[in-house]
C-alpha cells in the first residue's frame, strides 16, 4: 500500500501563501487519483482539490478556486498544493490522500497524517 506524507504547513497572515508537499512511498501514485482534504476544528473532512487516475481533469472546491492549484508529479512520485491568498476560513488539518478507485471512501483512501495550517 502507498504510505504518504505530507509537509509544507504552517501559520501565515491572511492574503499570504503556503504550498503543501505530499511524498508517496511504497507504491506509485500513478496508480491512484491523488487529492487533498481539509478538516477544520470540528467539522467533517472536506475535499478540496483532486486530480482523476487516466486524464488530468481535476477538481476544486469552489471556496478555493483562483487560489489553490493543485500539481502532480508522477516522476518524483508527489504532488503539492499551492494555496495563494489565504483566508482564515482555510484553517485546518490537510491531508494528502489517495485512492485507486476514485471513490474516497474510507474503505478505499490512503491518507497522511497530516499538515496544520493556521491562518490568522
Amino acid at each position: 500500500h502507498v504510505q504518504l506524507v505530507e509537509s509544507g504547513g504552517g501559520s501565515v497572515q491572511v492574503g499570504g501563501s503556503l504550498r503543501l508537499s505530499c511524498v508517496a512511498s511504497g507504491d506509485t501514485i500513478g496508480r491512484y487519483c491523488m487529492g487533498w482534504f481539509r478538516q477544520a476544528p470540528g467539522q467533517e473532512r472536506q475535499r478540496v482539490a483532486s486530480e482523476a487516475l487516466f486524464d488530468s481533469s481535476g477538481y476544486l472546491d469552489e471556496s478555493v478556486k483562483g487560489r489553490f492549484t493543485f500539481s502532480r508529479d508522477n516522476a518524483e512520485n508527489t504532488v503539492h498544493l499551492q494555496m495563494n491568498n489565504l483566508k482564515p476560513e482555510d484553517t485546518g488539518v490537510y491531508y494528502c490522500a489517495a485512492d485507486p478507485e476514485c471513490s474516497w471512501s474510507s474503505s478505499t483512501s490512503r491518507w497522511g497524517r497530516g499538515t496544520q495550517v493556521t491562518i490568522s
